[in-house]
């Protein structure tokens, strides 16, 4: 498992809260331990209960679980594209762009005071609410700290906390090190 490293306060903890989501939503694969978090409908359940992203009783079926994965990968993409990396970004908004309308986010006032919620119900409404904290940390000018790790196999989600917004690994310590000790040896062998 990719490190974790504490991220800095931000002045406002909802936007945190946001992009944490998103983070670690992404990041319930992790490549390097070869563990998936979200083998079955009923962990797809357990993690977003625990996230407090349900209202009252929820099951998954078998197409929701796919759908989230499908999700999961499109940001994972998008956050890919944050570290400077092609992928194709066009595919990864179409995820996004699918789950929100299934969730049918809409603007509230009368109950939400201007707040963005999804109108569906059940796994959709859960996934809505992790493409609205995309759409939080967008508009908050966050997002570009939301980063995934360039190491092809890690693509570990981490918030980019460097004053320049230059990190392009999870980690130094793993897959920087990785990485430049293998760029190394690819010089010298051309020598």
């Amino acid at each position: 498992m990719a490190e974790t490293e504490t991220a800095e306060p931000q002045a406002n903890d909802e936007v945190a809260v946001g992009t944490e989501l998103v983070r670690d939503f992404v990041n319930t694969r992790d490549l390097l331990d070869g563990i998936e978090g979200l083998a079955s409908p009923g962990e797809l359940v357990t993690w977003l209960e625990a996230r407090g992203l349900t209202r009252g009783p929820v099951t998954a079926t078998p197409a929701e679980l796919r759908r989230a994965l499908e999700l999961r990968e499109a940001l994972r993409q998008v956050l890919l594209k944050n570290t400077g990396l092609e992928v194709d970004r066009e595919a990864a908004f179409a995820v996004i762009d699918r789950t929100a309308r299934r969730a049918r986010i809409e603007l509230c006032f009368e109950e939400c005071a201007g707040a963005l919620t999804p109108a569906a119900t059940g796994i959709d409404a859960a996934l809505g609410r992790i493409v609205i904290a995309v759409h939080s940390a967008m508009a908050d000018g966050s997002w570009e700290r939301l980063k995934a790790c360039r190491a092809s196999d890690c693509e570990w989600a981490f918030i980019d906390n460097a004053r320049n917004h230059s990190r392009a690994w999870c980690s130094m310590r793993s897959c920087g090190n990785r990485e430049k000790a293998r760029a190394f040896r690819e010089r010298h062998r051309a020598i």
